[in-house]
């Protein structure tokens, strides 16, 4: 089937199309979520889509959101074209297994970061001052080692071709009022430490990832997407050894294809190779094989 680059509905007003996700309200009470195989890297979108990357975002986020129902509620209605309106099943080839009807919940304005292994920002931060977000660290840490404990380090939401900036837990009780945030501390560490261990059985170091919540009602709902390969850092457990970076099974190997080939980070985004853009989609589809021990449905 053909990669899905994006979409066009015209039954329905677009009312997002970011990095991934095109977004369409269905009515006041109901968002279309399509997960796109657009890839981006450094905050650009790449002109070219990596084929069956949507659906492998999309069923790897339902399989988690699943798993944490007993945790917190989510905000899927439904995941199968059949069960929408009649007006989007004529979309069947670009919508099944790369969308959502979801309850239209307001964000928070932080994302929800945590660290279970000291890499990438969180890395270079200890390195120039010993702490990750307001978090002080032991002496002596080498590069991927694993934390005594998680760590929480949210940051801020910022516009597409912008950065996220990490923030300390004072600004975010700030934005969110001191019992919201400890509550989604809270419910970040218990997601991430249930996820780690289930990936571990599985072979899989879950080094990092960032989750969204939202508000309906009064009610925080598990929104956006969960513990993927776009949102986390997904490291083998084969050949794992602190004190250098790690292979992934994450988009960590386009990125470094993009910093081997001198991409400036800036717009606009080198086409991506046939030969590159197969041994992505292998990644991704290598991840969800391991996470549910089951072959996508491509």
């Amino acid at each position: 089937m053909a990669a899905v680059l994006e979409t066009n509905i015209t039954e329905y007003p677009l009312i997002s199309r970011g990095k991934v996700r095109d977004i369409y309200e269905i009515d006041a009470d109901t968002l279309l979520l399509v997960t796109t195989d657009r890839i981006s890297a450094f905050d650009v979108v790449m002109p070219d889509p990596i084929e069956d990357k949507g659906k492998v975002l999309n069923q790897i986020t339902l399989f988690w959101m699943k798993m944490m129902e007993d945790l917190v509620p989510n905000h899927i209605i439904a995941t199968n074209v059949d069960d929408y309106p009649e007006p989007l099943r004529k979309y069947r080839d670009q919508l099944q297994d790369r969308s959502v009807l979801a309850k239209k919940a307001k964000p928070l304005p932080i994302e929800c970061i945590v660290r279970g292994f000291i890499t990438g920002s969180g890395w270079s931060d200890y390195q120039k001052t010993g702490e990750v977000c307001g978090h002080k660290l032991p002496e002596g840490l080498q590069e991927s080692a694993m934390l005594e404990k998680p760590l929480f380090t949210p940051s801020t939401k910022a516009d597409l071709g912008q950065h996220d900036e990490n923030i300390s837990l004072d600004k975010a009780a700030e934005l969110l009022g001191e019992e919201m945030m400890r509550k989604v501390e809270t419910l970040a560490l218990s997601i991430y430490t249930r996820a780690r261990d289930y990936a571990k059985q599985r072979g899989i170091l879950i080094a990092d990832t960032k989750f969204e919540f939202g508000i309906l009602d009064g009610e925080l709902l598990f929104i956006d997407e969960a513990l993927t390969p776009d949102s986390s850092r997904f490291w083998p457990e084969e050949g794992y050894a602190p004190g250098q970076s790690q292979p992934s099974f994450d988009k960590q190997y386009f990125r470094d294809w993009l910093v081997q080939i001198g991409f400036n980070k800036q717009p606009p985004a080198p086409h991506v190779p046939a030969d590159i853009a197969a041994r992505t989609r292998e990644k991704y589809l290598e991840a969800y094989k391991l996470l549910t021990g089951e072959d996508l449905k491509v």
